[in-house]
């Protein structure tokens, strides 16, 4: 396909390649990423803004052309093959030989004995991936989601793998049909390619999984920190259609004693399906409800699709079609496709004047009081089978057909929804079904319309992490199950299991059984709340890791493998996750279990409920009736929590020691605006060495009232008069 490789010439960014047919491209992004393609400048919808570091690179043409930084030595050979290896020379990725291109872009590496692979979005099956193929082409299928499946609603084309305790990551930044086969042909190699566009992957390097996820969020961004209402509990269905049916929810939750921070509204607010609508017969005192939601701390969050209706002196069709703001076919005609509505037209996001478009109207949602925007049937999904290929979406530097910005356009839409709520100076939060690579900067996301079934909820923990080590930690399932009805012991599960999930949002389907807290019986009330009244204690501790992710990229929710990689029983453990580096979850996700095995990796580990210490690099048999969810911290560790039930932050924040020795960083600021970008907000940093706790704040802004110190049993009450504390317990 390349040929011979003749020559190469230094640029400022690394290196052209002169093989016999074409040219080849490497970019050195820093010492452990290095780009790959056939173009000296490829636009990207997933890579902005990149800053590329100075990077020292030595080069050697003898016998073959080597480039060496001070993390990775690179040999090019013919064809366009790329080999990494350690400045030791032990092997880390190397191209494998194709004898006939199957596809126009097809890179082949080899595959070692042990070699595991992640990430790849929230796609399904198990959590390791090997042995399995995938397609990436946003699809929203109503059929059971089994682990056979080849894609879903996302298409996130990053790979993570390891073998020898070398780690790496592949991001094949190509937005056409993609392709991952990771052994399912071969245990040989795996391969990854396309049938259009360009080659463009970047290949980085790190000492481990973490390293690797802070170098593709690096390229691909990280999430903003969310406002702090956001963390709570989140009720929803399709649909509470009816201003007395909202109402009567919000005032269950209340009457029920269960927390309860944002209602979402499904598309039966809206007058006839029309986006940017609402129901004047359905929701009278639209703007009067939400005024009362709020005052009762409730939030309101609203669907919104991307399908325009076709229906003449309807303000947003009439705007769009006045301005070309929508799609067209090959004869130059708007595309049009059924979705709720009915007959309806697609703006073309990929037009900065379209997304700008967009962005004013949801602002004029935010401007009633909305808090969130949840994004749907954004693949784009239609009624009438999918957008052809050849459908014309005009952007700012030319058009694009469908097939190439098919991937992108719930990424674009989730953009403009961002944009929109931006313009209210608060955080914004925007829920997509469909995304791309680079999704996290403007969206959480969840796994779609799922189903009540216990292999849904099993699954659900391998889809989450994966995510989380796909660059998005803000991520959820519909608790309970979307289609079909779910049972009294599903539901409980289901609520135990995603209680530290970073999205926390019960929904479910038009016509299945209702599955609010109180819609079974007393004891699942009872349980429910529990864990909902859990949830708001640990939302510091959660937060606290929005904030760390800032800075390293990392998830919220981790399989144990992120921490514990060197552990051969961590790579393949599909029912336990952890929160942060502290907190071990290990949830009852089958039908009629009372009793859990439970793994424990390295280290010394207590039980959260019991405080019983156990040992690691060991399964235990944990009894776990009904009402119990399995929760471990890791010994010499800080946990910190809310004091009072159902807050966001109490003025008194708990601080839990396990063990003897341990150090904590905790974040505060106002929970809601940007002001933190510009220096207000507070750290804490707790150490506990020899019986004594110190507090340590760097400021005086966002300052508790008190501290609750736990310990072994022994509670001290501390007032917070100084920015450095001591305490002896």
């Amino acid at each position: 396909m390349y040929g011979k490789l003749l020559n190469y010439q230094r640029n400022g960014e690394g290196l052209i390649l002169f093989f016999e047919k074409k040219k080849g491209y490497l970019r050195f992004i820093d010492e452990g990423i290095v780009n790959i393609c056939d173009h000296p400048r490829l636009p990207s919808f997933a890579v902005k803004d990149l800053r590329l570091k100075e990077v020292e690179i030595n080069i050697t043409s003898k016998p073959n052309l080597t480039i060496q930084t001070k993390t990775l030595k690179i040999i090019i050979g013919d064809d366009f093959r790329v080999d990494f290896y350690t400045p030791e020379g032990e092997e880390i990725c190397l191209d494998y030989p194709i004898i006939t291109n199957e596809k126009k872009i097809q890179i082949r590496k080899k595959m070692y004995q042990d070699q595991c692979f992640f990430g790849l979005g929230d796609k399904t099956g198990f959590l390791n991936k090997r042995g399995y193929e995938y397609e990436m082409w946003n699809s929203d299928d109503p059929n059971t989601h089994t682990e056979q499946y080849r894609s879903l609603y996302k298409s996130i084309p990053f790979l993570l793998s390891f073998h020898h305790k070398q780690s790496f990551g592949i991001f094949f930044d190509n937005t056409y049909r993609t392709y991952f086969d990771l052994g399912k042909q071969s245990d040989e190699y795996f391969e990854f390619g396309a049938d259009e566009g360009h080659l463009n992957y970047y290949f980085l390097y790190g000492k481990d999984l973490s390293e690797v996820v802070k170098q593709y969020t690096y390229l691909s961004g990280r999430f903003p920190l969310p406002q702090i209402w956001t963390l709570g509990n989140h009720q929803s269905r399709w649909s509470y259609a009816s201003e007395e049916e909202a109402r009567e929810i919000v005032s269950k939750y209340k009457e029920h004693r269960i927390p309860l921070s944002v209602l979402h509204l499904d598309i039966d607010y809206m007058d006839a399906y029309k986006v940017f609508t609402i129901s004047k017969a359905r929701f009278p005192n639209f703007s009067e409800m939400i005024s009362d939601f709020w005052k009762e701390g409730v939030r309101v969050v609203l669907i919104l699709d991307p399908g325009v209706k076709v229906e003449a002196g309807y303000g947003v069709y009439e705007e769009g079609i006045k301005n070309s703001y929508f799609a067209f076919d090959k004869n130059k005609a708007v595309y049009q496709n059924k979705v709720w509505p009915g007959l309806s037209v697609f703006p073309a996001f990929t037009s900065s004047r379209v997304r700008r478009w967009w962005a004013d109207k949801v602002q004029k949602l935010a401007d009633m009081g909305i808090s969130g925007i949840w994004d749907d049937m954004n693949e784009p999904a239609s009624f009438e089978g999918p957008l052809p290929d050849d459908v014309v979406f005009p952007g700012d530097d030319g058009n694009y057909l469908h097939k190439e910005v098919h991937n992108v356009y719930g990424h674009l839409m989730a953009e403009a929804t961002y944009e929109g709520l931006r313009e209210s100076e608060l955080r914004p939060f925007v829920i997509t079904r469909a995304c791309f690579s680079g999704t996290q900067k403007y969206a959480t996301v969840w796994t779609g319309d799922n189903q009540s079934i216990w292999p849904h909820l099993q699954m659900s923990i391998p889809q989450l992490c994966n995510l989380g080590l796909s660059g998005i930690p803000f991520a959820g399932t519909d608790i309970g199950g979307f289609g079909g009805d779910t049972t009294k012991e599903l539901l409980i599960r289901w609520v135990q299991a995603a209680v530290f999930v970073p999205l926390f949002r019960n929904h479910s389907a038009i016509g299945t059984r209702h599955q609010e807290p109180w819609a079974f019986d007393k004891e699942t009330l009872s349980i429910y709340r529990k864990y909902v009244e859990l949830r708001y204690r640990f939302i510091p501790y959660l937060y606290d890791l929005f904030y760390e992710h800032l800075f390293s990229g990392s998830p919220i929710m981790r399989p144990l493998v992120y921490h514990y990689q060197d552990d051969s029983e961590t790579w393949n453990l599909q029912d336990e996750y952890m929160v942060g580096s502290s907190l071990l979850i290990s949830p009852v996700v089958n039908q009629g279990v009372t009793k859990k095995l439970v793994y424990l990796p390295e280290g010394d580990w207590i039980d959260y409920r019991t405080k019983e210490e156990h040992f690691g690099k060991q399964y235990l048999i944990y009894d776990a009736p009904l009402e119990v969810l399995p929760i471990f911290v890791k010994k010499n560790s800080i946990i910190v929590l809310n004091e009072k039930e159902g807050d966001f932050r109490s003025s008194t924040l708990r601080i839990e020691i396990y063990g003897e020795e341990a150090e904590y960083h905790h974040y505060v600021d106002d929970g809601a605006s940007f002001a933190y970008q510009h220096g207000d907000y507070q750290e804490y940093i707790f150490s506990y060495h020899n019986s004594e706790l110190t507090i340590q704040a760097a400021n005086d802004t966002w300052q508790y009232q008190e501290f609750l110190i736990c310990h072994n049993g022994k509670e001290i009450k501390v007032q917070a008069f100084d920015k450095t504390i001591k305490v002896r317990i």
